[in-house]
């Protein structure tokens, strides 16, 4: 059950469809507006910083335990393929790492998984806050446990870990039938093409249900699946846009490696991780504005997201004056 019954929220549905249908270019403008106001891209930058701080312990746990099912080489194949829809052009230095440090998992003890476990949580436990942020009349109507909230980030490692394994099968299924061919007609039609286009719809299909997923469970109150995938399929559209776009402009305009030269590699992934955790914000927000105006709240002007606590008074500019009484 979501956090509305039923009937209720079939009738919001119905209400927030009509009225994007009617005035899209204002819900656009609305779901901007309220992004802006709960500083949508601070709280990206947070969640960005994190995910650079957790991205490769997360990774070399998943690949150490899925060695022991897959062979190692298939794997990084595939991590790295995937990778490129996460962090453009940069797959194969984190791969590397990764490589490197599989050929010294003798030197793995159990302190050093309890370290990357912990590492691998930060980004979780940062974007949950941040959701908290743009649902916030979620939290407070009702609140989430705290051990939920603990065990929230190892949850959704494990579910990852079973998702990656799931997508290396898949697509080393599609890589082999890439290599057959087709007798027709006295033809052979090869099937790269037809197994290219699958692993792409792949790779999109894997990418909307994840972020879908995290829509459903991140939030205080389950989100309903058809909430989830609106914001799911916004913000892997608007991605899919943002990392063609970053491939061409790496490839083509950028001087980075000359300002920042060793650094380069950090830089860029977090100047993309930056970029995808705002687009996942924006999505999340879009949901929001979506459920808004399903309660008729679209002519209410967002509140603006402030540090001031109620009832103090408005701080000072400087070269004023305090008033006098």
């Amino acid at each position: 059950m979501s956090w509305m019954h039923l009937p209720e929220a079939k009738l919001l549905n119905r209400r927030a469809n009509k009225y994007i249908v009617k005035h899209p270019f204002a819900f656009i403008w609305q779901t901007l507006k309220a992004f802006r106001a709960n500083q949508g891209m601070l709280l990206a930058g947070a969640v960005a910083y994190y995910a650079l701080l957790s991205i490769v312990p997360f990774l070399m746990l998943v690949v150490v335990a899925l060695s022991h099912f897959i062979d190692q080489a298939e794997l990084l194949t595939t991590m790295h393929r995937y990778l490129e829809w996460l962090v453009p052009g940069q797959s194969r230095a984190i791969v590397a790492e990764v490589s490197h440090f599989l050929d010294e998992r003798a030197l793995i003890t159990w302190v050093l998984v309890a370290t990357m476990l912990f590492f691998s949580s930060f980004a979780f436990t940062v974007l949950e806050n941040a959701m908290s942020v743009i649902f916030i009349h979620r939290v407070a109507i009702r609140r989430r446990h705290f051990l939920i909230s603990a065990l929230l980030p190892y949850c959704y490692i494990f579910a990852l870990g079973v998702g990656i394994l799931l997508i290396t099968l898949v697509a080393g299924t599609l890589e082999v039938m890439g290599e057959e061919s087709i007798a027709f007609l006295g033809y052979d039609w090869s099937l790269g093409g037809v197994s290219g286009v699958l692993l792409y719809m792949l790779g999109l299909t894997g990418e909307i249900l994840v972020l879908s997923s995290i829509y459903m469970v991140m939030p205080v109150g389950r989100l309903s699946v058809w909430h989830s995938l609106i914001g799911g399929v916004t913000a892997a559209l608007l991605w899919e846009i943002v990392r063609h776009l970053l491939v061409w402009y790496f490839s083509t305009l950028s001087q980075v490696n000359i300002v920042y030269g060793s650094m380069t590699t950090a830089i860029v992934v977090m100047f993309s991780l930056e970029l995808a955790a705002a687009l996942l914000l924006f999505g999340a927000q879009v949901i929001s504005e979506y459920e808004r105006v399903g309660r008729d709240e679209q002519h209410e002007e967002p509140e603006e997201m402030s540090t001031q606590v109620p009832g103090e008074p408005e701080p000072i500019a400087p070269g004023e004056h305090e008033p006098k009484i």
